[in-house]
């Protein structure tokens, strides 16, 4: 799923470049169990299965071997008790050399091994999906776009929605006129600082309109 996922469009490209290395490990491979098995009933009851430390913590140990010394690691599990994902932590992630994710699948992953192993919980959504294979991908795609020449130029995440604590203005393009809906004439002025000007205002507009609490939210950081 992961692979499939991770292989197609910029994030795909960028990796048969070079310019980011994206590796997936079966969990199941690093099973003790001659069944494959990675997942047992729960201590204290309850439904579902949980996975068992062990190959988890193997799995780990596994991956962590291959990381070149000195090189900065984070060790993110994707949950739905994390803390929500935003653009400022896709940007504080960017800067670690290499991310282990981990995926819960059932009900969970033994606290043991989350213990050991994960140096935070990161959530795509306050939801419940049947694995983490998904949120692992959209983290991935979110922080691989901000690493060197993934994109044709920092320009293309530098000013869009989020970047700067505001929703990106609107855009548009050919033709002019569409279904009787006309593109701002600021827009073909040419006047680029006056065309600057129009941005910054719509851009704010639109985060009123849309994410009013992403102003409330920079307004107190700003009194901090």
């Amino acid at each position: 799923m992961v692979m499939g996922v991770l292989s197609e469009s910029i994030i795909g490209r960028a990796a048969s470049s070079g310019k980011i290395e994206i590796r997936a490990h079966n969990i199941r491979d690093y099973t003790l169990d001659r069944h494959r098995r990675v997942d047992d009933t729960p201590y204290g009851g309850g439904m579902g299965m949980l996975m068992m430390p062990q190959p988890v913590c193997d799995c780990y140990d596994a991956v962590r071997a291959t990381v070149p010394e000195g090189a900065s690691v984070r060790c993110v599990y994707m949950s739905p008790k994390g803390m929500p994902l935003t653009q400022r932590k896709v940007k504080e992630l960017s800067e670690y050399d290499c991310l282990i994710i981990l995926c819960g699948h059932y009900e969970g992953i033994d606290q043991r091994a989350l213990d050991l192993v994960a140096d935070e919980y990161i959530s795509i959504g306050d939801y419940v999906l049947t694995g983490g294979e998904l949120p692992a991908c959209v983290l991935v795609d979110a922080v691989s776009r901000l690493v060197d020449g993934v994109l044709a130029s920092p320009e293309c995440y530098e000013t869009e929605s989020l970047s700067d604590g505001l929703l990106e203005y609107p855009q548009y393009t050919r033709p002019p006129v569409y279904r009787g809906l006309a593109v701002p004439e600021i827009l073909l002025s040419g006047h680029h600082e006056k065309i600057n000007a129009w941005r910054e205002k719509e851009a704010r507009a639109a985060t009123e309109r849309l994410r009013p609490d992403l102003l409330r939210d920079a307004e107190e950081d700003g009194k901090k």
